[in-house]
């Protein structure tokens, strides 16, 4: 069987649904399964043993517009799909993979594009689900199991050695207790008060003699220029600009520990097996938590639902969760994570840590 995975726009949501696609991939092991995705995405899923193509959908380019459209289905058409598989919940893929002859259509129903799909999943409720099994509940009619819900990021060995090369050339050594800071995030609400990260790199350095390494995209550097700026301590490096999301993994993986508000890089640093400590805000742990094998935390207000961490710190506030206002310019919900807060579970993390040196 020849399946069509129609793939979601965003990083975070692209790696929520990795356990979807290994899920079909055990259901169906003899198939070839290949995923339609935008160009910003393609490392997410790079490597990925359960895929066997990546088809780029050039919305931008080549695939732009009415006639790119056609270009598509055209392209899909001499693929000779069997089922087509939605995570993305677009009326205009479904048109195409309609337009493109692949006989099942298997997807959350929406009134627009309902007469598109044969096998139409009824929409579970707004934020009632995290994002891996709302991925996995789209797969299991077919038959597939849903119990595993870690999300894969895979690196390669090329990978790894920019990760040894990056050790060797910024002088981190092994006995060094690195932590890697990521201040950014692809909306302002959900990031932490940049004086705050100053601090809080300034306290690490001091009293743990940490290692600090500054993560994130070429867009987060005059962001880390201000945070830097504010510190007392000098010793810091910035990773942010020179990495891609492959390379940013196999720093995060190499890592004792990464700190981040909710966002690509820390569900990156969680797939590939660090320890994190994520900082959450107006979206909710519940429904964008972390999953991984290393140890997760999470501070954040429990309004809005159940923590996805067993550690967790309380915020009260009023205002609900999640919220998706990125408009919002008050940002008191991640102003209300206190510095203090963070360094008394990077304390716990620590002392545990020893504790299993010993």
């Amino acid at each position: 069987m020849k399946i069509l995975i129609v793939e979601v726009n965003w990083l975070g949501d692209v790696l929520f649904s990795t356990p979807a696609i290994k899920a079909l991939r055990n259901k169906f092991p003899d198939s070839r399964i290949s995923c339609l995705i935008v160009p910003r995405v393609k490392e997410v899923l790079e490597n990925n043993p359960s895929i066997d193509e990546l088809i780029i959908n050039d919305e931008e380019g080549l695939h732009k517009g009415f006639l790119g459209g056609l270009k598509l289905v055209e392209a899909l058409r001499g693929k000779n799909f069997d089922l087509a598989v939605f995570f993305h919940r677009s009326f205009s893929r479904a048109v195409i993979a309609y337009l493109a002859g692949i006989p099942r259509r298997l997807g959350y129903v929406t009134w627009k594009r309902r007469f598109l799909l044969t096998e139409a999943i009824p929409m579970p409720k707004k934020d009632s689900l995290h994002r891996v099994d709302h991925y996995l509940n789209i797969v299991k009619p077919l038959g597939c199991a849903v119990d595993d819900r870690q999300y894969e990021f895979f690196l390669s060995e090329e990978d790894e050695k920019f990760a040894e090369d990056f050790w060797s050339r910024e002088g981190l050594k092994k006995d060094d207790w690195i932590v890697c800071l990521n201040p950014g995030g692809n909306w302002g609400p959900k990031r932490w008060p940049k004086e705050n990260f100053a601090l809080l790199a300034d306290w690490l350095i001091r009293e743990y003699h940490a290692r600090i390494i500054f993560s994130g995209s070429k867009a987060d550097t005059l962001l880390i220029e201000e945070i830097t700026r504010m510190m007392e301590q000098k010793e810091f490096i910035i990773s942010a600009g020179y990495t891609n999301l492959k390379a940013a993994g196999a720093i995060f993986k190499k890592a004792n520990l990464t700190i981040s508000g909710d966002s690509g890089p820390l569900h990156i640093a969680a797939s590939v097996g660090a320890n994190v400590l994520a900082l959450f805000g107006p979206t909710s742990p519940a429904i964008t938590g972390p999953i991984g094998k290393g140890r997760i935390v999470v501070i954040h207000k429990p309004e809005g639902g159940g923590l996805a961490s067993p550690s967790q710190s309380h915020k009260p506030l009023e205002c609900r969760v999640p919220c998706y206002d990125a408009a919002c310019n008050d940002n008191r919900c991640m102003r209300e994570i206190k510095v203090e807060d963070v360094l008394a579970e990077v304390k716990k993390l620590a002392e545990d840590a020893h504790r299993n040196e010993v």
